[in-house]
């Protein structure tokens, strides 16, 4: 096993922070399990591409048997999927609960059941949730209710499997990013998005990466949300 690479799943892979995720694995040496909806193929045959939708059960437990059956083990879990509906909290429609519940909510939820099921025989694995720096941190003018809703819950579980793993060898941590330039924003949008950040501009998908792999490396590190966020976490400005 020592000689054999590590093996990273990555769910929201296709696109954007994703795809910027696993290319980091790649580029540090790791196989990588991708999923997303639509996820395809590619040129590379250290990315197992599993498309589904996360959110569905028998999708995540596909994804966790990829990684077993191909790899044989599983060291590292990015809950990377998640959906953003801005809106007015009165505004809100049933199917927009639904949708966010499922992937950010049971996304979550299905897929580290059955990946920390086999890190606990493994003694030893990482899992990280990339949530959201409004979190901890709201911002006058941009409706997040469903996803404070959601993502809360994912920043909140993540100190308590980390405690509740810490002597099983397994690590539990999160990323909280700021707005970073992936293709859900429109150039044109940039300027204003860039307002949004203390430091005066957008996070890159790099900033997020590197963050990632920061935790991966530090291994006396549980129970930790990193905040990327230039440095909307640190109050009003």
């Amino acid at each position: 096993m020592r000689n054999q690479p590590k093996v990273a799943i990555v769910t929201g892979a296709s696109q954007g922070l994703g795809a910027g995720i696993v290319q980091g694995f790649r580029d540090n040496g790791y196989v990588v399990v991708a999923n997303s909806r639509n996820i395809a193929p590619g040129a590379d045959a250290g990315i197992v591409a599993v498309p589904g939708d996360i959110g569905d059960r028998d999708v995540a437990r596909q994804v966790v048997a990829a990684a077993i059956e191909r790899y044989g083990r599983i060291d590292t879990l990015i809950n990377n999927a998640g959906v953003y509906i801005g809106k007015p909290f009165p505004d809100y429609t049933a199917e927009d609960f639904e949708q966010v519940m499922h992937v950010n909510v049971a996304g979550f939820f299905h897929i580290t059941q059955f990946a920390l099921a086999q890190m606990l025989k493994q003694n030893h694995g990482h899992i990280v949730q990339i949530t959201t720096a409004l979190v901890n941190q709201a911002i006058a003018g941009m409706p997040s209710g469903l996803a404070t809703l959601t993502k809360g819950g994912l920043d909140s579980v993540t100190r308590g499997l980390a405690i509740e793993y810490a002597q099983s060898g397994i690590r539990v941590n999160a990323v909280a990013p700021g707005i970073i330039k992936t293709p859900m924003h429109k150039e044109e949008t940039h300027a204003v998005l860039d307002t949004l950040h203390p430091m005066g501009r957008m996070g890159e998908i790099a900033d997020i990466v590197d963050a990632v792999l920061y935790l991966e490396r530090a291994s006396f590190v549980t129970g930790e949300t990193l905040n990327v966020d230039g440095g909307q976490h640190a109050g009003r400005w």
